[in-house]
């Protein structure tokens, strides 16, 4: 038996009902996948027994991936317009479509998983970054050398 389990999406805050089976293990719902875990669309089996039977090829899915409005198998905003409260934040580009429903991107739920009888600890896909691309200097100049001006030959011996 599966029962609607509503997630919201953390870029516009549009809210989506996925049916899921009784037992539930989600970890996080976040804007990113999770280094190591296998997504599957909401239409895929992801559910460990869903359907009761044990299939070969089938996927051993470590969370669903979802377009926010567009992707299939999921009832779009159940609660007709009602928004999470800490979502979005100051990016206008991210609210939800006037015209429809969600703001496009996507968003991934992700399973608990384990490793040898110990909960895996996700971390974020490695996102190279680089701090200061500008090649002039970062800090304030320091006091000049000998010889130079503001240098300590450049004064006039002191202050009276």
């Amino acid at each position: 038996m599966s029962y609607p389990v509503t997630y919201y999406c953390p870029h516009c805050g549009t809210l989506v009902a996925l049916d899921r089976e009784g037992y539930l293990a989600d970890k996080s719902v976040t804007p990113y996948p999770l280094e190591g875990w296998t997504y599957v669309a909401p239409t895929e089996p992801f559910d460990g027994e869903e359907d009761g039977e044990s299939d070969d090829t089938a996927v051993e899915a470590d969370g669903v991936r979802f377009v926010c409005g567009e992707s299939d198998g999921v009832d779009w905003d159940p609660h007709d317009g009602v928004r999470g409260t800490d979502v979005g934040g100051d990016e206008p580009y991210r609210e939800p479509d006037a015209e429809g429903v969600g703001c496009g991107e996507p968003f991934y739920l992700s399973f608990v998983r384990y490793e040898e009888g110990r909960e895996i600890d996700p971390e974020a896909e490695a996102e190279p970054v680089e701090i200061n691309p500008d090649p002039r200097p970062s800090g304030p100049r320091g006091p000049g050398g000998p010889g130079e001006a503001g240098g300590p030959d450049d004064s006039d011996g002191g202050f009276w």
